[in-house]
């Protein structure tokens, strides 16, 4: 079970990262609602792995499958990579939301795209390329205290 988990882990990674890179490559400044439509569903592609990232991470976590779950309780890492996890869900909200919101319509009418959607996708992805690197140092067991 525990290989299973953490397969549906690490491949909801990359599906987050892809969608979010993704996301980032096909907007533009103006959109046709059908071009908005196509980032909704690559979005939602974003909020399954999402979902299947956290249920994965916090079955292996909690369960102690592997590790004690006091390895990753007592490690500061651990919650700084949740933090950003976190950090990444909200930021990711304002997006969802325009996307959904304005897909519906003429599919070739054009809407303009606020500017901070630009900056909030491209805070996601910092964030994300942060986290493989609190993984690696956590995994060494670096960042636990007794």
């Amino acid at each position: 079970m525990e290989i299973i988990l953490r397969y549906v882990h690490f491949i909801s990674i990359f599906a987050i990262v892809g969608s979010l890179v993704s996301e980032h490559l096909l907007l533009k400044k103006e959109m046709t609602r059908h071009e908005l439509g196509r980032l909704a569903r690559i979005d939602a592609v974003y909020g399954i792995a999402a979902l299947s990232l956290l249920a994965a991470g916090l079955t292996l976590w909690l369960a102690s499958l592997g590790k004690p779950a006091v390895f990753y309780t007592k490690n500061w890492i651990f919650h700084t990579k949740l933090t950003c996890f976190i950090l990444v869900g909200l930021l990711s909200i304002y997006p969802t939301v325009f996307f959904i919101k304005n897909r519906k319509g003429n599919p070739d009418e054009l809407v303009k795209t606020p500017p901070l959607i630009f900056w909030m996708l491209r805070f996601e992805l910092s964030l994300l390329f942060i986290v493989p690197l609190l993984a690696g140092l956590m995994a060494k067991g670096i960042g636990h205290s007794e």
